[in-house]
């Protein structure tokens, strides 16, 4: 069965609603909600292919986009590859052209709707920013408030609270006041035991390698509704995250780093290898910055995380 290449696009205005479109009920997976696009025809890049789609179904000329990710899927009568592209401007007012109704969502809402099964990494992808933040070691409590604080401030929206060296009652207490403090302004996600899971409703987990290897064919731990993300250093790592049905992941080290000398770097050619079929927004993490996230989009990441490159004081 040949694989159908379709070019889908996560349309964002200013406000930063996102344009979903529903299917008709006599399509492949009729009457769900999908993010705009189509088939890309011979001879066509998917750019093109863009392009053309949503000209045709909403009558709207895409003026900026980049790649967001591609996802492989496999239903018992299609095989599809969906290649995202994020629109950030485009001229015209989008409407049905072929009929279809039109919903503009935030993107906390999106988990709300009906889309098919091949949508689902471009939900999370969608609701994810380009940056993740990690917090720095051995501050005094003070300083790393302050700094989150400040992070925030600056449009920090995803933010790992790691403090490896803390004892565990101190990280517990540290957690309670920065996921308050990031209520409603950026996502928390916190790394300990998964017995703790119950003590912080409101943030995500970001598992170890280690605990991804202990716990992967156990399944996630907690529903769909909350965030679940593992660090990753290898393919055998990231098969484990899609088997446990992660959100997201780090793939580390990308480069060279002060934090892990004696790590040896992946590269950037490897890097494109590992995501590639992956269909998970991919972080890259290990000497990168704010300045390499056009390249990672270009590999097929999410973007980028860091500790020295986003936090507001080093």
């Amino acid at each position: 069965m040949k694989r159908v290449h379709v070019a889908a696009a996560v349309i964002r205005r200013a406000d930063g609603r996102i344009l979903l479109a529903k299917r008709a009920d006599q399509q492949h997976q009729g009457g769900l909600w999908e993010f705009p696009g189509g088939k890309v025809e011979a001879g066509e890049s998917v750019a093109m292919a863009l392009h053309r789609e949503l000209q045709e179904e909403l009558g709207i000329a895409v003026t900026a986009a980049r790649p967001l990710i591609k996802v492989q899927h496999d239903y018992p009568d299609k095989q599809v590859l969906l290649d995202v592209w994020e629109v950030s401007r485009f001229t015209g007012e989008p409407h049905g052209a072929e009929g279809q109704p039109l919903v503009w969502v935030s993107p906390r809402q999106l988990p709300d709707y009906d889309f098919p099964a091949a949508n689902q990494p471009i939900v999370r992808a969608a609701r994810l920013p380009a940056q993740y933040l990690i917090t720095p070691d051995e501050l005094e409590r003070k300083e790393l408030l302050q700094g989150i604080q400040t992070a925030v401030a600056n449009g920090v929206r995803l933010i790992q609270l790691r403090a490896p060296n803390m004892y565990s009652p101190e990280y517990r207490d540290l957690a309670v006041d920065v996921v308050g403090l990031c209520a409603g302004k950026a996502q928390v996600m916190l790394k300990g035991p998964l017995e703790w899971l119950g003590d912080f409703p409101a943030a995500g987990w970001h598992l170890t390698a280690e605990q991804l290897r202990k716990y992967a064919d156990k399944g996630r731990p907690f529903p769909a509704q909350r965030w679940l993300a593992a660090s990753c250093h290898n393919a055998e790592e990231l098969a484990l995250a899609r088997q446990m049905g992660v959100d997201f992941v780090t793939l580390s080290p990308l480069q060279p780093t002060q934090s892990h000398p004696e790590a040896v770097p992946l590269g950037w050619g490897a890097a494109a290898q590992l995501i590639d079929g992956l269909n998970l927004p991919v972080y890259l993490l290990g000497g990168v910055g704010a300045g390499d996230t056009e390249r990672a989009w270009q590999l097929g990441a999410q973007g980028v995380a860091g500790i020295r490159a986003f936090w507001p004081s080093l």
